[in-house]
């Protein structure tokens, strides 16, 4: 079955109950705090909500969203949503691209022009790439898997996606969070058809069983890992084991809402304490409303509660595969300073075939919104050779 287009169009009567909601917001009776050390600074938050009231124009945001090709398809039986731009030139190349938490497909916004139309951009016409962007299950318009261990089957859902319903041979991903979890997932499960993966981390979950043969760099990553989890790491603790309870909360507040994901935005990227510095508060608001609109907070948990409950026996085979898979394709990680971790290259090289290794000199953990130019930049120079081998074939 071919691809359906998608537009988005929300009701007044939702916006009206959203309205009334944040008129209605229950603020603390204690003074505003300025600093974001405990948490969302209750200062901003007002400003925020307030800007929400008074300046924020969905219908406008809604319209921009529209502007990019979105598409839905029926894979294996869920519905999933995505945004195709076709490369402008020759012979371009299939990429797609994964998000992550707490952000949805709206973070490749920027980056979809920079690879689809590299000249117009100060790239070679021979960078060209044909974007496919979907929504994660569980994120935005793409539906909720109904059966546990969902996370690890995502990558065989973007493969079907790919060559079953847009009829690609061969394509090349690209994903940072939870996209380069799935990513590497794609690489495991068909490396046949992945040309590269390309990377902003080293999934977490590699760090759960660490080698005994550690060098004193990976020894000091993982040590480091290790105090980000109890410094920062209390989010991953309760989406991971009761996040039925803290979904329903969100899913009734959007000003809890808010406060729960714009944190992260501030606490993870290269902003110097300035959340503006990097992100609009249109760009913010419109992340929330994604989650707001769709009711999908809850169902954005699942994938921590997926990785927090995997048995021995997912593990094993999940090992099995990256001997067979991941460690076999051509890989590139391109490292934001201000990301979480800041893995060594030896580490990387344990689960992977590192062909490129890149250290940026400023962004972070959202590097497709935070620098954008260098990100598409680094994609570009990554698969370059690859297209080389193409032609030759």
């Amino acid at each position: 079955m071919s691809p359906e287009t998608f537009q988005l169009r929300v009701t007044d009567e939702t916006l009206t109950d959203l309205r009334t909601r944040l008129e209605r917001t229950r603020w603390p009776n204690y003074d505003d705090v300025e600093s974001w050390d405990a948490g969302t600074s209750s200062k901003y938050l007002r400003e925020l909500v307030e800007y929400w009231l008074t300046a924020f124009d969905w219908r406008a945001q809604e319209a921009k969203i529209n502007q990019l090709p979105q598409f839905t398809a029926k894979v294996d039986g869920m519905e999933i949503h995505f945004v195709r731009e076709r490369g402008i030139g020759f012979d371009a190349m299939p990429i797609i691209l994964t998000h992550g938490y707490p952000d949805s497909f709206l973070r490749f916004q920027k980056l979809i022009p920079l690879l689809t139309n590299p000249t117009a951009h100060g790239g070679d016409a021979r960078d060209v790439f044909d974007v496919i962007v979907p929504s994660m299950p569980g994120y935005s318009f793409s539906e909720t898997p109904k059966e546990p261990d969902g996370i690890f089957k995502f990558g065989s859902l973007w493969h079907k996606l790919m060559t079953e319903h847009l009829g690609y041979e061969r394509y090349a991903a690209h994903g940072g969070d939870w996209g380069a979890t799935i990513t590497e997932f794609l690489a495991r499960d068909h490396r046949e058809a992945v040309i590269g993966i390309h990377l902003t981390e080293v999934p977490f979950f590699h760090a759960f069983q660490p080698p005994n043969d550690l060098t004193l760099r990976e020894a000091k990553f993982l040590d480091d890992s290790a105090t980000l989890q109890q410094r920062e790491g209390a989010y991953v603790k309760i989406q991971g084991t009761r996040p039925q309870t803290l979904a329903d909360g969100l899913n009734d507040s959007p000003v809890g809402l808010a406060s729960w994901l714009i944190e992260k935005f501030q606490t993870w990227s290269d902003c110097h304490g300035n959340i503006e510095s990097r992100f609009t508060k249109d760009e913010l608001i419109t992340n929330v409303m994604l989650y707001w609109l769709t009711e999908t907070i809850g169902a954005s948990f699942l994938p921590y509660y997926d990785m927090t409950h995997a048995g021995a026996a997912r593990w094993m085979k999940e090992k099995a595969k990256e001997w067979l898979g991941a460690s076999n394709v051509p890989t590139a990680f391109a490292l934001f300073p201000k990301d979480l971790t800041h893995p060594p290259r030896q580490w990387a090289e344990r689960f992977f075939n590192v062909e490129r290794w890149t250290e940026m000199p400023s962004g972070g953990h959202f590097s497709a919104m935070e620098e954008p130019e260098l990100l598409a930049q680094d994609i570009r120079e990554f698969y370059r050779p690859f297209r080389v081998i193409r032609s030759a074939a």
